[in-house]
């Protein structure tokens, strides 16, 4: 049985400063992949030079006018070859040996719907490994250990084509939560396969992340549409938590009616309490309070779980 083909794919838009380090560390891994493909998704910067400037024949670089990560995702996986598509966010790095790992999980555990690795996350602060399961192998129950775990992020996954196919593209148009939406869709219908080695390095000091930029968001997806009364509790607990987390960056930005919508109907949630009290709070306090409020929590409680209280 032939060897599974990977292709990494990349959306781009204005990661002048990153996105040479992220292509090189693909450049770098020990099992090269079939392809690297490069959406710059309407760049205002030189960051499609710096790709054109890296000497592989790997390397596919498509241009396009903006039209959101999700459809940069969808067009850049069009455009690949590969049995199996590994993501990576134009400002995050993998380790030398991700490739490697992912592809021995793929022939190991087959039938699964994401391939995921533990990661690192890189900050102000210094780099920290996130909190994820410890254990190799098919994840028991997604939806539940995720709970308080991290278990899949674009940059640490890889997905195969046939899934893509099976369940659809990224929710183009949805500007916050589009991979949670995602992997709602394939956990629900694929179990999930995991590796504890610390094999990525996630950024939250680059430039232009897209938390930071929000506005009203035309699309035609929504996490309501994924709830589902007939299904297990802790299916419909991690649809609120990702509708819940995003309805926080929403209010902070300003979007008071669309965080309040998702606050009435997420209110079910049991598990996660404490983000729709923080999502209310929030949005009932000034516009201009809310965003400064919002990065001083964060920062605080990021800090507070670095020292392990």
């Amino acid at each position: 049985m032939a060897s599974a083909t990977l292709s990494v794919i990349i959306p781009l838009y204005n990661k002048e400063r990153e996105i040479g380090d992220t292509v090189r560390s693909v450049l770098a891994q020990t099992l090269q992949p079939a392809e690297i493909v490069v959406v710059d998704d309407g760049s205002t910067d030189g960051s499609a030079d710096i790709v054109r400037g890296i000497a592989s024949p790997l390397i596919k670089l498509v241009t396009q006018a903006n039209a959101g990560e999700c459809a940069a995702r969808n067009r850049a996986i069009a455009e690949s070859t590969g049995d199996y598509i590994a993501l990576l966010d134009a400002d995050d790095t993998w380790e030398p040996g991700f490739l490697e790992e992912i592809a021995a999980m793929i022939a190991e555990f087959p039938g699964c719907g994401i391939y995921s690795t533990a990661f690192n996350i890189v900050s102000h602060d210094g780099c920290f490994p996130a909190c994820t399961p410890t254990e190799r192998g098919v994840v028991g129950n997604f939806f539940r250990d995720s709970a308080h775990r991290y278990i899949s992020i674009p940059s640490a996954s890889a997905i195969p084509r046939a899934v893509f196919e099976s369940v659809g593209g990224f929710p183009e148009g949805m500007k916050i939560g589009g991979d949670q939406y995602m992997w709602i869709k394939i956990a629900r219908r694929y179990p999930v396969c995991f590796s504890p080695r610390l094999l990525v390095n996630y950024s939250k000091v680059a430039s232009n992340r897209s938390s930071a930029i929000y506005t009203p968001e035309r699309t035609r997806y929504c996490f309501e549409e994924l709830y589902d009364p007939s299904a297990p509790g802790e299916y419909n607990e991690f649809v609120a938590r990702a509708a819940l987390s995003k309805a926080l960056v929403i209010s902070a930005k300003g979007g008071t009616k669309e965080a309040a919508r998702a606050a009435r109907f997420f209110g079910y949630t049991k598990t996660y309490r404490r983000t729709l009290r923080k999502v209310r709070i929030l949005n009932a306090l000034p516009r201009s309070w809310r965003a400064p409020l919002l990065g001083l929590y964060n920062n605080l409680a990021w800090r507070i779980a670095r020292k392990g209280l």
